[in-house]
């Protein structure tokens, strides 16, 4: 297996299995707490050399996802946490993540979806996930209306940056790629099921700011809302050649999200949250629409 695989893709690879592993923390795959297969079993089941498998864990280890020690394999100690701000919320939403959310609102016959990000990778993967469901025959949502707000390609972001050398164009080059292949996969995701006739009516609308982007924000149908900052960390990241830098970039999969909703009450925290970031992004929305 590893003799056959050690050219395995180099970093695009790396950076496929390291996408995977995070995922599977935060949907839940492998909760806080539950250690991770071996590495002989990952390599097997994705697909590359254990030297890849290695160097992923690595880069988990430094991120602060999974804690390693010989002879015991590597543990999650960190997932994507989700709290709520309303009671209603809470009892509803206890330790849920990201996909339950979406996947609740694609179970509706109007969907709508507003998103402001840093890059559409996380959306991407849930995407991909509500279009086979809809394609199974499992949901049947008629109009679905995505906009997304993302940081406008020649911004010069402050994050992520090659640590004491931020005229180092390779991160932000790095993002603009990542972006750039996941905005395109979750597009045509969602258009495609309106040319199959699987979907009547499809919308996709992007616009890029001439903001960097602090926090990210999801609003489901006008109700519900996910709202976490970026935190700011230190990290090694694997280029495409497999070189190794020190960055300062953002948390985003791993970042705490806190879920409200809206209920009867207008006065209520919940509403009040959800109406105020609705009225925030539909402001950036229109001012990029004129």
């Amino acid at each position: 297996m590893d003799t056959q695989q050690t050219g395995d893709g180099g970093g695009r690879e790396f950076q496929r299995v390291a996408d995977e592993l995070r995922g599977r923390m935060i949907d839940g795959t492998y909760p806080m707490g539950s250690f991770l297969p071996s590495q002989r079993d990952l390599a097997e089941e994705l697909g590359v050399s254990r030297d890849t498998v290695s160097r992923v864990m690595r880069e988990l280890v430094n991120e602060g996802w999974v804690e390693t020690r010989q002879g015991s394999g590597s543990r999650v100690i960190k997932t994507q946490r989700i709290q709520s701000s309303t009671p209603k919320a809470s009892r509803s939403r206890r330790g849920t993540t990201l996909g339950p959310l979406i996947s609740e609102a694609f179970e509706r016959p109007e969907v709508t979806l507003d998103v402001s990000t840093l890059t559409s990778e996380s959306l991407d993967a849930h995407i991909r996930l509500q279009a086979e469901r809809i394609r199974g025959g499992f949901i049947a949502p008629q109009h679905i209306a995505l906009r997304m707000l993302l940081p406008d390609a020649t911004l010069p972001l402050p994050y992520p940056q090659v640590k004491h050398d931020r005229n180092d164009p390779r991160l932000r080059e790095r993002l603009g790629r990542i972006t750039e292949v996941h905005t395109a996969s979750l597009e045509e995701s969602l258009k495609a099921l309106q040319t199959e006739e699987f979907v009547p009516l499809v919308e996709v609308q992007i616009h890029r700011t001439p903001l960097t982007p602090t926090f990210k924000l999801y609003l489901f149908n006008g109700v519900e809302a996910l709202h976490g900052p970026y935190e700011v960390i230190e990290r090694k990241i694997v280029l495409e050649s497999d070189e190794e830098i020190t960055a300062v970039d953002v948390l985003g999969l791993g970042a705490t999200l806190t879920h409200h909703v809206k209920d009867e009450d207008p006065n209520s925290p919940g509403t009040v949250f959800v109406d105020s970031m609705q009225k925030w992004f539909d402001s950036v929305w229109n001012l990029l629409s004129e």
